[in-house]
């Protein structure tokens, strides 16, 4: 028997509104390459633009943005003035003070000659494999609005992340896990999801978040296993679902979030094959477990390898809950106890990629949305132990490893009380078009078409910085 019911949809579109439909579906169309990417399975391997030098990311996110000047940017004029005004104008978010010179000790380390913090002692050892970008600039000194640049490109609306468009780009190595992976200890960061929405792109590249305080695999993913359902029963009910909503799908052929429900509901299902052992550390070899350590943060790390290692495309380790390294007062405390946590890990990390073979591949990128004042926030703190820095978007440090970027190289400069990038200037702009470079795009044809616009990650910004290049 014929289906006669008619959804209000339908029964507008039969009642004269069929050409409002038709302007809306222009609307809301895509590109040609966007539609084959949706039409079957949008996580299946995809080739880039040219060879590509790295094949899977892994960001190191440092939330609320670390000091360059006490970890991998050292100013000795800052020890001339400690207490007294620069001879600078300084444009800060909060009212500053007289210079104030970093508490940490900085040395030159490998044959590079790289200084480092002894805040990283351990990553300094790996000085002869880092890219060090002194010269980055954003735009405001505000947290959402920077964490949304760094992330999005754009600081103002909902626009995809970098893991996203990567993922979009570049689907997945392994059909059984999602493409984007984010990681923060003990929930949400500062902006929340927003840092890593798939937004208009279709919800499959959208990033998947993991608490990797969790050590209990069925807490770190929930509803991993079905203990009411075999995998048949489950299998049959997923048919019916996806016939229903392929049959609804039909009748709307710009409907890219039905899609993107279906091949959710489906990597949902297929998780269960594999998520359980990738998330499950007690696979790994007690040295290794042993030298990531046994906080939040190393456990996330040594997951984000074994998830690269099974053909996760990109992968987002975030500091913690909250905004951590946004030391406005009490900072060597701060600073200290948040490099302690961070510095072995990553060094561990770094390591364990080298060894096996992976890092030559795997873009691993540190840094966080901004940098921080050379003077002394204002707090009303007198003792100098308590003091802190504010926000500073003109400039700050990222680095990068792996993935075809120049080795043992210090790119650019802030100025000699390290407030502003004066020397090579790279833009947040400039970073995610080299990022795509070297992920084998051209960051202007990596496009997305959505309300009539082709958009991309870059906006209508950004220059590759052929320096960093290996």
């Amino acid at each position: 028997m014929e289906n006669n019911f008619m959804t209000r949809r339908e029964m507008l579109h039969r009642s004269g509104m069929g050409m409002g439909a038709l302007a809306l579906t222009q609307l809301a169309g895509s590109t040609a390459e966007a539609q084959q990417v949706n039409s079957m399975n949008p996580l299946a391997p995809k080739s880039p633009h040219f060879p590509a030098k790295a094949k899977r990311v892994i960001h190191l996110f440092m939330n609320g943005g670390p000091s360059h000047v006490d970890t991998f940017d050292p100013k000795p004029m800052l020890d001339k003035y400690d207490g007294k005004p620069l001879p600078i104008h300084l444009k800060t978010e909060r009212k500053t003070g007289a210079g104030f010179a970093s508490p940490f000790k900085f040395q030159k380390h490998g044959q590079s000659g790289t200084e480092v913090s002894e805040l990283f002692p351990n990553v300094a050892k790996w000085v002869d494999e880092l890219c060090v970008i002194r010269s980055m600039r954003t735009e405001l000194p505000n947290h959402e609005p920077s964490l949304y640049l760094m992330n999005c490109g754009e600081q103002r609306q909902v626009r995809p992340s970098l893991g996203s468009w990567v993922t979009y780009g570049l689907g997945s190595e392994n059909q059984n896990l999602p493409g984007f992976v984010v990681m923060t200890p003990f929930g949400y960061p500062t902006a929340g999801a927003q840092s890593w929405t798939s937004a208009f792109l279709p919800g499959v590249y959208q990033g998947a978040f993991i608490d990797p305080n969790e050590t209990d695999v069925e807490r770190l993913v929930h509803n991993i296993r079905n203990n009411n359902l075999s995998k048949q029963e489950q299998r049959e009910q997923l048919n019916l679902l996806t016939k229903l909503n392929r049959r609804y799908q039909q009748k709307r052929q710009e409907e890219s979030v039905i899609e993107a429900q279906i091949q959710n509901y489906e990597l949902a299902f297929r998780m269960q094959t594999e998520a359980a052992e990738a998330f499950d550390l007690s696979k790994e070899p007690e040295h290794i477990r042993r030298s990531y350590g046994s906080s939040a943060y190393g456990r996330q790390l040594l997951l984000a390898r074994r998830l690269l290692e099974r053909g996760v495309r990109f992968v987002q380790c975030w500091q913690g809950k909250g905004q951590p390294w946004d030391s406005h007062d009490n900072l060597p405390t701060h600073h200290r106890n948040l490099a302690r946590i961070t510095d072995q890990p990553i060094a561990a990390l770094l390591e364990d990629l080298k060894q096996r073979g992976m890092l030559e591949d795997t873009l691993v990128i540190w840094g966080g949305e901004f940098g921080r004042t050379p003077t002394v926030e204002l707090t009303g703190h007198t003792k100098k132990e308590e003091y802190g820095r504010d926000h500073n978007p003109y400039g700050f440090t990222v680095w990068m490893a792996g993935g075809g970027v120049r080795k043992g190289y210090v790119h650019g400069a802030t100025d000699e009380f390290g407030f502003r990038a004066v020397e090579k200037v790279v833009h947040v702009h400039d970073l995610h078009a080299t990022i795509l470079h070297l992920l084998g795009f051209d960051h202007e044809r990596l496009t997305y078409r959505y309300a009539g616009r082709d958009f991309r990650l870059t906006d209508v910004h950004g220059l590759v910085v052929k320096e960093l290049l290996a």
